[in-house]
């Protein structure tokens, strides 16, 4: 009776182990038999107009073959070859999604580090190496991007800007502490680990690899030149060509594939390059000229993808220099989205709407549905592209919660909106307690308030470089929504704590000059990007107005406390470090 008892045990088990595995499969093909279920528009029972969806949607159910393949099978039509997705880096600001790197598909364990050579560089003659000698990559040095001539025809704006003494300070000398990664042994270029061992000469031909096997700095791509350029008090350096060349990879390189990011309120997209860099896509939601609806709150706003092109232009322009690379793009949502992405959630998302445009929603918190869908026109949008920062696994970063943290509920208010003395108690608490942090705290008060970005919960640092670094200003998707409304609640930090840099000071005050007006400069900047006009010219405006408060309440400041109290000199040190190199 028992060994009856333990084989119909046995039978259950292979059953249920069946059921699932036949469940399995069931689900796996159900996207590709949800494509055959339409049936002809003649037949009876469908009300579908399926000629005109095709011919809105040219290859919507056609297989994407690359050339000197064989055509794709039915089944599989629609659907892209396989292909492997790196995700460099979690870019949000949520730190639930900060803790670890998400990838979709492993890559062997050579790749991990290993990347390919870049596409599109003119070849160079290789440089030597000596085994001995291990340098640093170091500021490209006087060699700068050129800068277009102004309207006016009496040169750029900007070209005079960045020749202002208080935009030629230099960073202390750097020590292999002082950068995130040491070239020769933290970052190792090997064309051998790419799946296409053509790719590295596609482009270049002719260029040398080192007898490592490792190709010289020069043929890196210019997403790694940008990570290999980060330290301890800069994300890129004033004058990096690599940054140009980023921008313009950003807009231009071909797509891979594209996966949903997951965590954050609202549909961001990973795409992939065929170079192998990554970026962060944000689809564009509001026209130039729309403002936030007065009665949305600060937290259920839309994330503005020109916001993010903006922010990085004004952050260069205050020489904070600590937003990541940012790009706007037109994106053709068939072949650069649908086509390459192998997010299964995502591809399920996309429709035809009643005006014959491809769209899609994702998924996500907010504005993820059929009513909040993003549709092309007929099947291009715009967006923005953020160049991710270095993975995690090589570079980890930490995330602080912001001491001027908004409540994030519709009827509390934080304790810094109640206690005019908050900024003493937050004085005496570590990191700020000590170091330059709550300068730089200031300063980020300062460039979210230009922006009317209220959404500032979280910042992040680079864990190598411990407290004393910069913060990375990530996520500024919510600023620029009204040009009509300065939120004066943004300032409370500098107006409780009454401490700025004097360097910030100075460039805040040379921007409120006619001759280098903020807005002017902003205007000029942006019109390099490939979605320009970026902003609308009463954001523009609205700059120039903001400016005025940020000084004014500087002095009222100083008017109290004293200069000396409320300005921080931060110049002797600067003096100092580029007397000793």
């Amino acid at each position: 009776m028992k060994m009856i008892l333990v084989r119909r045990f046995r039978v259950l088990i292979l059953m249920v182990f069946l059921l699932a595995c036949a469940l399995h499969i069931v689900l796996d093909l159900l996207p590709k038999l949800e494509r055959h279920t339409a049936r002809p528009s003649g037949e009876p029972g469908c009300s579908c107009a399926q000629p005109v969806a095709e011919a809105a949607a040219p290859g919507w159910a056609q297989a994407r073959n690359r050339p000197g393949e064989p055509p794709a099978a039915a089944g599989d039509a629609g659907w892209p070859n396989k292909h492997t997705l790196r995700i460099l880096q979690d870019f949000s600001s949520d730190p639930a999604s900060n803790l670890t790197s998400h990838s979709l598909e492993k890559l062997p364990p050579a790749a991990e580090v290993a990347e390919r050579a870049p596409r599109g560089q003119e070849p160079g003659p290789p440089r030597p190496r000596d085994p001995a000698h291990r340098p640093l990559l170091r500021d490209p040095g006087p060699r700068r991007p050129p800068l277009s001539p102004g309207p006016s025809g009496e040169g750029s704006l900007l070209a005079r800007l960045f020749e202002h003494p208080l935009y030629q300070g230099v960073v202390p000398p750097l020590t292999e502490d002082d950068v995130l990664f040491n070239v020769n042994s933290d970052i190792r270029f090997n064309p051998k680990a790419a799946e296409s061992p053509d790719w590295p000469h596609e482009g270049a031909e002719g260029a040398e690899f080192l007898p490592t096997g490792e190709a010289a700095v020069d043929f890196y791509p210019n997403w790694l030149k940008f990570h290999i350029g980060i330290n301890r008090y800069e994300l890129y350096s004033r004058h990096n060509p690599a940054i140009e060349a980023l921008l313009q990879d950003l807009s231009t390189q071909k797509i891979t594939s594209v996966a949903m990011k997951s965590g954050g309120t609202q549909l961001k997209l990973i795409m992939t390059f065929q170079n192998y860099g990554q970026a962060l896509f944000k689809p564009m939601k509001q026209t130039r000229e729309q403002e936030t609806p007065p009665d949305f709150f600060y937290f259920s706003d839309y994330e503005r993808h020109n916001a993010e092109i903006a922010a990085f232009h004004l952050d260069r322009i205050l020489d904070f220099r600590r937003v990541p690379p940012v790009a706007g793009r037109m994106v053709n949502m068939t072949k650069e989205i649908r086509d390459v992405t192998r997010d299964k959630k995502l591809w399920r998302t996309f429709f035809v709407s009643p005006a014959n445009n491809i769209c899609f929603y994702g998924e996500c918190s907010y504005y993820c549905s059929t009513e909040h869908a993003l549709c092309g026109r007929p099947d291009q949008i715009e967006g923005s592209l953020a160049a991710f920062l270095p993975d995690l696994s090589l570079a980890k970063r930490k995330t602080w919660r912001n001491p001027w943290r908004r409540s994030y509920h519709k009827r509390k208010k934080a304790e810094w909106e109640v206690d005019p003395d908050y900024c003493e108690e937050v004085k005496q608490t570590p990191p700020y307690d000590s170091g330059h942090r709550i300068l730089d705290i200031m300063d980020m008060t300062i460039f979210d308030f230009l922006m009317g970005n209220m959404d500032r919960h979280h910042y992040e640092t680079f864990e190598k470089f411990g407290n004393e670094t910069f913060i990375i200003h990530l996520d500024n998707g919510r600023g620029f929504g009204k040009y009509s409304h300065d939120e004066l609640s943004i300032l409370v930090p500098l107006q409780q704590c009454c401490r700025i840099r004097k360097s910030t000071y100075l460039r805040l005050q040379l921007l409120a000059k006619e001759e280098h007006r903020l807005s002017l400069l902003m205007a000029e900047s942006l019109q390099r990007d490939r979605v320009a006009p970026v902003l609308y010219r009463l954001h523009l405006e609205a700059l120039d107005r903001r400016l005025r408060i940020v000084l004014q309440a500087v002095r009222d400041c100083v008017e109290k406390d004293g200069l000396h109290s409320v300005v921080e000199n931060d110049l002797d040190a600067e003096h100092r470090a580029s007397t000793k190199r």
